[in-house]
């Protein structure tokens, strides 16, 4: 187990995955992303300066969640970032619908799906007796 220092609070902790942080700045954390969820959906229209001022967030944690999917802004929003691949504003996510497209496809054939070969039973075979010694 890796113990780190929280990088909001500077407490030590066990550190397993995600982001550098302790259970008790996590679970700030989440509980203010929950109440800028419930902001957006009721605000549609609002932008990422006004979310980061009303809760205090920095501009950058408003943007990893969208980068994360967890926060969408809706189509009709003037907020938008960029597909990290073309370049083309979206609303949510590091990549654009056609990218993601292309990227898995390139998986698939970077990785081609093994045929399983079935073998056929030998028709002599079944038939005969077979004694144990």
């Amino acid at each position: 187990m890796d113990v780190r220092n929280c990088k909001e609070c500077g407490r030590l902790f066990n550190y397993l995955t995600g982001p550098p942080l302790c259970p008790g700045c996590t679970k700030k954390l989440d509980d203010v992303f929950e109440k800028v969820k419930e902001y957006v959906y009721d605000h549609p229209r609002v932008d990422m300066q006004e979310v980061s001022e009303e809760f205090d967030v920095p501009i950058s944690q408003i943007r990893q969640w969208i980068r994360e999917e967890r926060l969408a802004f809706a189509d009709d929003s003037m907020i938008g970032l960029e597909c990290e691949r073309c370049g083309i504003l979206i609303k949510t996510g590091r990549f654009c619908k056609l990218c993601k497209d292309k990227i898995a496809r390139g998986l698939t054939e970077l990785y081609p799906e093994e045929k399983v070969v079935v073998k056929q039973p030998d028709p002599h075979d079944s038939a005969r007796m077979r004694f144990l010694k």
